[in-house]
């Protein structure tokens, strides 16, 4: 394993107390923004809101704009846009919101008939999503996160103890929420697509999360006349290049699939990039130290080690 840091005495839990008013920040940012959600004042996506999705296959190829300048005819200027370039195809998502007494399929067909009439197309698909349906989703979707959090509980008290899977699991919450706030802030649509986003990032933050307890644990059966502080500092000193290392590889990955992956791929990116950085940083500096606030967890962690 390459080690960029070499051996480091930091003492981490010494900052515990800024880190938790910073992660407390962000954490306030994503319970606004689960409230919006909720109520739906939030820029929510058609698999949440409700809406129309027409994807059309033209037999030239039809740029963004030209797209964009045809709807706007129809009064549908606000519509998402997708390209597939190489099939020549665009799928245009109206939200309900947008939507008149005519159906919006309807509208675009025309809006592309009428602005384009040399580059005929054909009707790929039609998928139209009620309200009702799009509330289903947004409980489906909310029910699946909650048992992400009870199985990482279960695992890690099966694995470790009950503390530690405790910890796992707010620490896992911190990550989802900061990532939520940061979409909320930005304005940016939230879709099935970055509920997706949020299930990986909460199996990415696990994982880093076992890791830097499983050193502590090392750490407490050799070392049991360290106060608790001390062992967890040493622990997170003794893996923090082998976890930068890791976050650095996922990173080098996503930030060309942000910025140059396309609009499919540019929240679904921008989702695990923001999380896998707010996943390192909570592994170190929300979970570890809860070890430390726990009541009793000094005495308790080093009897058990």
């Amino acid at each position: 394993m390459l080690e960029i840091l070499g051996k480091t005495n930091i003492d981490f839990m010494g900052k515990r107390r800024i880190a938790f008013v910073f992660s407390g920040i962000m954490m306030l940012l994503g319970l606004l923004a689960m409230v919006q959600i909720s109520r739906g004042a939030a820029n929510l996506g058609i698999d949440f809101s409700g809406g129309t999705a027409v994807l059309l296959k033209f037999d030239q190829p039809i740029r963004i704009d030209e797209a964009r300048k045809a709807l706007e005819s129809q009064g549908l200027g606000n519509a998402e846009l997708q390209e597939f370039a190489e099939e020549n195809k665009i799928l245009i998502r109206v939200k309900a919101a947008t939507t008149i007494e005519e159906k919006v399929a309807d509208r675009v067909i025309s809006a592309f008939s009428k602005e384009m009439p040399n580059n005929r197309f054909v009707v790929d698909s039609t998928t139209e999503i009620g309200p009702t349906i799009g509330r289903k989703l947004q409980q489906d979707a909310l029910i699946a996160v909650l048992i992400s959090f009870v199985g990482i509980i279960l695992y890690i008290a099966a694995r470790f103890e009950l503390r530690f899977g405790v910890a796992a699991a707010i620490a896992t919450f911190h990550d989802v929420l900061a990532v939520l706030g940061a979409f909320y802030v930005l304005d940016k649509e939230i879709t099935l697509l970055v509920v997706t986003a949020l299930l990986t990032l909460a199996g990415y933050s696990l994982t880093d999360t076992v890791v830097v307890f499983d050193r502590i644990r090392e750490n407490l059966r050799v070392r049991r006349r360290d106060d608790i502080v001390t062992v967890i500092n040493n622990g997170i000193n003794q893996v923090l290049s082998r976890t930068i290392v890791t976050s650095l590889t996922v990173v080098l990955v996503l930030i060309p699939l942000t910025f140059a992956g396309g609009e499919v791929l540019h929240d679904f990116s921008l989702a695990l990039l923001w999380g896998v950085i707010v996943g390192t940083y909570s592994s170190i500096f929300v979970a570890s130290p809860l070890l430390v606030i726990w009541p009793s967890g000094q005495g308790r962690l080093l009897r058990r080690g």
